[in-house]
């Protein structure tokens, strides 16, 4: 990992995620670049205004980051529709990983959608870290969610490309399909049957997962197998909790087949309702946008 990229809005929800940046940066050796998106879709004198008063908060912020911090940093202002300048801002600067602030949490479940993190992510090749976290240390547990497809082999591959294995836990949490496991199914099972029937099922998940794993050569520390009952971002994020997980680790294209991000995908519910950094990752992401580590 040797450059991040790091969207800014000047909130304190973009201050966590250059907190995070600066983090990472001391620990892979990385450079930072700062990026502040005007939206040109308002009056020209407006939009001249907001640049303008973003070089100076950039020229600041980027001075702190290299005198204090000793991070090698600089900054761009870009142009657009926030969610594609700051897409494009990554491609340009070859970022291994855009980081973004948490978005805002608001009372209907479904605020993500549409918000200029979630398109951004849409529109992003590059691996994007969404910084929930108050940042305090580096990642010491990742937990990499599984669903067996090529997606979620380029989410495993992707942290190790990216170095955040080194000095952390990793674990992976597979969401496994039991059929019988629905209420109809149950209702028709003793209390016994129902309890050897997850049982045989968690057995056939768990030689499936270690397949998949000995295929992507990887070995977690940790496994966590849990049955789909309504959700299965809850189910991640209830594994997150249970195994004091700091990092999610997300494919964005899975068992779905549709396009990345359909609305109620999860990795985008994930996204949604997480207490925890993510890391979304896009497909291939390991293989066209990031050098193996040395």
């Amino acid at each position: 990992m040797k450059k991040l990229l790091v969207a800014t809005d000047f909130s304190t929800r973009s201050d966590r995620a250059i907190r995070r940046a600066i983090l990472l940066a001391k620990r892979h050796g990385a450079g930072i670049t700062l990026v502040h998106a005007v939206d040109d879709d308002q009056p020209q004198q407006i939009a001249e205004a907001e640049r303008n008063a973003a070089t100076d908060l950039l020229t600041e912020q980027a001075h702190t980051l290299r005198e204090i911090d000793g991070v090698p940093c600089d900054w761009r202002v870009v142009t657009g529709e926030p969610f594609e300048a700051i897409a494009s801002a990554g491609e340009e600067v070859a970022a291994d990983l855009v980081l973004l602030g948490a978005h805002r949490r608001l009372a209907l479940r479904g605020i993500f959608v549409g918000t200029t993190a979630e398109r951004t992510i849409r529109t992003s090749r590059r691996p994007i870290l969404m910084a929930n976290a108050v940042p305090a240390s580096p990642y010491r547990r990742v937990l990499i969610a599984v669903d067996l497809t090529a997606g979620s082999g380029d989410a495993v591959r992707a942290v190790g490309a990216l170095g955040l294995d080194t000095g952390a836990e990793v674990g992976v949490v597979h969401v496994f399909e039991a059929p019988g496991n629905s209420l109809v199914a149950q209702a028709a099972m003793t209390q016994t049957q129902s309890a050897a029937y997850l049982m045989d099922e968690e057995a056939r998940a768990a030689g499936e997962l270690s397949a998949f794993l000995r295929g992507l050569n990887v070995q977690p520390v940790r496994w966590v197998l849990k049955p789909y009952s309504s959700s299965a971002a809850d189910a991640i994020c209830a594994a997150a909790r249970e195994t004091s997980a700091d990092l999610v680790v997300v494919g964005t294209c899975g068992r779905t087949g549709f396009e990345k991000f359909l609305l109620g995908s999860v990795a985008e519910e994930v996204l949604r309702v997480s207490d925890r950094d993510v890391l979304a990752v896009p497909p291939s992401s390991a293989s066209s946008g990031l050098s193996p580590r040395k």
